[in-house]
C-alpha cells in the first residue's frame, strides 16, 4: 500500500502577496498533478495541515478546486493557519469529518488504520492535545490493537532543535507520548508544521515531519536563529507499507518548479 503525504500548502487568496511571491497555489497544483501521474499511483493522500494561509472561505474554495484533480481519496486535518469550521464546511461532503468538535477521526484503509488528530488552537501558532482528545485516541487505538496504525497530525510531538519552531510546538506532547507508548501497533506519527523532513524516535515508534508543497524553512540549529525560508524546492513524501509489515518513507521533489 502506498500513502502520499502532502503538507503546509498555505493556499492564499488569488493576487495576494503570498500568492505572488511564493506561488503556493501553483505549487500545490503541480504537486497534485504529479501525484496523479505516479506509477504506481498512491492509494490515498494525507494532508497534514496549514491547508490555507488565513482560514478564509475564499481560500478554502480555491483549495477544494486545487485538490479536485487528485484521482485517489485524500484526508485533511487542520494546522495553525486553518479555521476549524472552514475546514469542516469545505470538506463536509467527504464523510469522514465529525459534525462538531475537534476534527479527529478514524479511517480504515486496506491493511492500515489511519487516525487524524486535530492539534489546532484557534488564533495561536502552537498546537495542543487536550485530555478529552487523548482519551479518544486511547479508545480508538484500543479498538484495534492488532491493526497497523498511522497517526497523522499537524504539530509534531517532539522538539526538533529549530528553536523558533519548537516555541510553537505541541502542548500535551508528554501525555500524548504516554498514550502512544501503550499501543505498539502505531507504526508512524506523520506531522507537518516544520516545512522540513525531520525524523525522531518517540514512545517506541517513529515520528516524522513532511516538507511543504509551498516553501521550506531554513535548517538553522543556533539557539538565537530566526525563522527564514530556504532556497529548497517544494516536496512531498511517499510512505510504502510493505508485505514485510514495514513502513518505508521516500522524499519526492515537486517537478516543474522554477526554483527547483
Amino acid at each position: 500500500m502506498l500513502v502520499a503525504q502532502i503538507s503546509d500548502f498555505h493556499v492564499a487568496v488569488p493576487g495576494s502577496e503570498l500568492d505572488r511571491q511564493q506561488q503556493t497555489s501553483a505549487r500545490l497544483e503541480r504537486a497534485a498533478a504529479q501525484l496523479g501521474r505516479l506509477d504506481p499511483r498512491p492509494d490515498l493522500v494525507l494532508c497534514t495541515g496549514d491547508l490555507v494561509q488565513d482560514g478564509q472561505p475564499e481560500e478554502y474554495r480555491r483549495l477544494v478546486e486545487l485538490l479536485r484533480p487528485l484521482p485517489m481519496p485524500y484526508y485533511v486535518i487542520p494546522g495553525n493557519h486553518d479555521d476549524r469550521e472552514g475546514v469542516r464546511a469545505a470538506f463536509a461532503g467527504h464523510g469522514y469529518l465529525p459534525a462538531s468538535g475537534p476534527l479527529c477521526y478514524v479511517v480504515d484503509a486496506g491493511p492500515l488504520r489511519l487516525i487524524g488528530l486535530d492539534t489546532l488552537v484557534p488564533g495561536a501558532p502552537h498546537g495542543r492535545v487536550c485530555s478529552e482528545q487523548l482519551a479518544w485516541l486511547d479508545d480508538r487505538l484500543s479498538e484495534a490493537a492488532d491493526r497497523p496504525t498511522l497517526v497523522f497530525m499537524h504539530h509534531p510531538p517532539f522538539r526538533t532543535g529549530i528553536v523558533a519552531m519548537d516555541a510553537m510546538g505541541l502542548d500535551g506532547a508528554d501525555a500524548f507520548e504516554e498514550v502512544v507508548r501503550r499501543h505498539p501497533q502505531v507504526e508512524r506519527i506523520l506531522c507537518g508544521h516544520l516545512h522540513r523532513p525531520i525524523v525522531a524516535r518517540i514512545a517506541g515508534t517513529v515520528a516524522s515531519t513532511a516538507p511543504s508543497t509551498a516553501s521550506q524553512l531554513a535548517l538553522d540549529l543556533r539557539p538565537d536563529a530566526r525563522i527564514r525560508l530556504a532556497p529548497e524546492p517544494p516536496a512531498f513524501q511517499l510512505h510504502l507499507w510493505s508485505d514485510e509489515r514495514r513502513l518505508v518513507s521516500h522524499l519526492v521533489y515537486v517537478q516543474g518548479d522554477d526554483e527547483a
